[in-house]
């Protein structure tokens, strides 16, 4: 099981493009208190996603593609809160907001391994059959890490403020990993899920790091070249 020195992430660390920063988050420790129950997970998988007019290439991915709304707001903040969404009505994922207040964007925390907090893990999980399982995909380390949509959207990840019951601390590795592994990005539909975009970044090897799946036309986007 592998270690690392770990340092507190500060807003500097984060204020990059998606893209460059995402790497940077693998190794890095993301420790919740959620009711009194502490569970820390170190990330193995990230996805980055930049909004509109962030960086030189549109992010058709993104939820922050077509501007600011309601829903992606915490996006357009400032870098080093959690943008928490509700995928398929279940699960909430998490993101770590990247990028200068007012440009848009995030890393997609797509999978961890259980540090500490392996019981209360469990109990968020039932489903997981084995301790890998437990923050293997973006909704399984949401629910793992006890963080919801909508009450803990915004949590600050850099001061450690409360909300709603729930505190939220990331560090980063002291010296980030220099074997990084990336590729198009999971379940991600059409253009935006295809080599065109190489945005998701994971540990080589690593047993928690989720299966790649195609989008909807992805497949077919990225054979048409």
């Amino acid at each position: 099981m592998m270690r690392g020195v770990w340092r507190a992430a500060t807003r500097d660390d984060l204020r990059g493009l998606p893209a460059d920063v995402a790497p940077r988050l693998l190794g890095g420790r993301l420790t919740t208190v959620v009711d009194g129950e502490t569970v820390a997970v170190r990330l193995t998988e990230v996805e980055a996603y930049h909004g509109r007019g962030t960086g030189p290439v549109p992010d058709p991915g993104s939820h922050a593609r077509m501007g600011p709304t309601a829903r992606n707001a915490t996006m357009w903040g400032e870098p080093g809160h959690l943008y928490v969404y509700l995928s398929h009505g279940i699960h909430s994922c998490v993101n770590v907001v990247c990028g200068p207040e007012g440009v848009a964007g995030g890393v997609l925390l797509r999978a961890g391994q259980v540090l500490e907090g392996t019981d209360a893990a469990a109990r968020r999980r039932p489903a997981a059959k084995t301790p890998r399982d437990l923050a293997r995909g973006p909704g399984r380390l949401g629910d793992a890490i006890g963080l919801r949509h909508p009450v803990h959207d915004g949590i600050d990840a850099i001061t450690g403020r409360p909300r709603h019951g729930a505190v939220a601390r990331l560090e980063l590795l002291a010296e980030p990993l220099a074997d990084v592994a990336s590729g198009p990005r999971v379940g991600v539909a059409g253009m935006a899920g295809t080599d065109a975009f190489p945005w998701r970044y994971w540990i080589p090897g690593d047993p928690t790091v989720s299966a790649f799946r195609w989008g909807r036309g992805a497949r077919e986007a990225a054979e048409a070249g």
